[in-house]
């Protein structure tokens, strides 16, 4: 049994925090707040262990909230933690995490240098069997290589251009936009997802571009894709249908925006209506000899939260690729196929 702390219990700490506890290989040893806000409350109800900074002791007992420790405690008592903390907290933790010896899972918001390597489930995970530290890579890269890795395996992939279009904010923050407009983000070409993407995938001709748009749903990706050789529409949507974490949203059920996607996640009992997979357009796959064109929408709230429980099992030693990606994907009822 795995004991693993989660440090940070935001947008993605909550998730994960949850994924965790699903696991029958994992024992969630508690959750981290440096505030007591509404989350603390509701992870407290729900039975999580809650640990806080020590400076925040007294601030948590004010608001009637008994915490089990401090953040440094919860380090203690875990094997493993995956810091959910906001981007380039994590890096301020690495040193409490290598001086008590424990091994740590960081996320996207983290520079690539702070680990052993960069992740994704579906394209190196025997390179973070045993490693100290392991980086997930952010929502966007994440999906990105889910989706050449698999195309990888019809033929070798020459080139790569995506276009990026990225939610403004999740829900609830309320305080980013923008509320009117589109922000290139950055201007300069290529993005940084670009050596994100280059960090597991290594040499690969890759650009991205990206732009911010004012919706909090999801992201939407608009990709093209050279191969060494020709290929058919038919062998990439076959290959799609037959990975995991990737659904085709078929052109006849109806579906035909972001906003409907997560609907259907809602009516079919997602937790938080979470969409764990890629969601690729099956109707907007043209594939004209050796290249391919697709479109697919990315929920940055959810689609990482596989590749974390993962990477936890493989800085444990778990060196079984497809017995992680199956026991997480049952625990979470993720799936592969079309959406609906």
């Amino acid at each position: 049994m795995i004991k693993v702390a989660v440090n940070g219990y935001g947008t993605i700490g909550k998730r994960v925090a949850e994924a965790i506890s699903l696991q029958g290989d994992m024992r969630l040893v508690g959750i981290s707040k440096t505030k007591p806000n509404y989350e603390a409350i509701y992870a407290q109800r729900i039975g999580m262990r809650l640990y806080v900074p020590e400076t925040s002791l007294r601030e948590f007992e004010e608001a009637g909230i008994e915490p089990a420790g401090t953040v440094e405690d919860m380090i203690r008592e875990a094997e493993v933690v995956v810091d959910a903390t906001p981007g380039g907290i994590g890096a301020s933790y690495k040193p409490l995490y290598a001086s008590l010896g424990r091994r740590a899972v960081f996320q996207g918001g983290e520079k690539a240098q702070i680990a052993d390597v960069s992740f994704s489930s579906l394209c190196n995970y025997g390179e973070a069997v045993g490693r100290d530290y392991v980086r997930v890579t952010s929502c966007n890269t994440t999906s990105i290589l889910r989706v050449l890795c698999t195309l990888n395996r019809i033929s070798r992939i020459s080139k790569v251009r995506v276009v990026i279009v990225r939610r403004a904010a999740d829900p609830k923050e309320m305080g980013r936009g923008p509320i009117n407009s589109l922000v290139p983000d950055p201007v300069e070409i290529p993005s940084h997802h670009t050596a994100d993407v280059k960090s597991v995938i290594k040499g690969l001709d890759v650009v991205t571009m990206a732009v911010i748009a004012p919706t909090t749903l999801m992201h939407f990706h608009l990709l093209d894709l050279h191969f060494f050789t020709s290929t058919s529409k038919r062998d990439v949507i076959e290959v799609l249908m037959g990975t995991p974490r990737i659904l085709l949203v078929r052109g006849g059920s109806g579906v035909k925006s972001t906003a409907e996607i997560l609907e259907v996640m809602r009516d079919v009992g997602r937790r938080r209506g979470d969409l764990y997979e890629v969601a690729v357009f099956e109707d907007s796959i043209n594939v004209r000899g050796e290249e391919v064109f697709l479109t697919y929408a990315v929920h940055q709230e959810a689609v990482v939260i596989p590749e974390n429980v993962d990477a936890v099992r493989a800085v444990s030693g778990y060196g079984d690729a497809k017995g992680s990606i199956l026991a997480t994907d049952s625990s979470l009822g993720v799936r592969k196929g079309y959406l609906i």
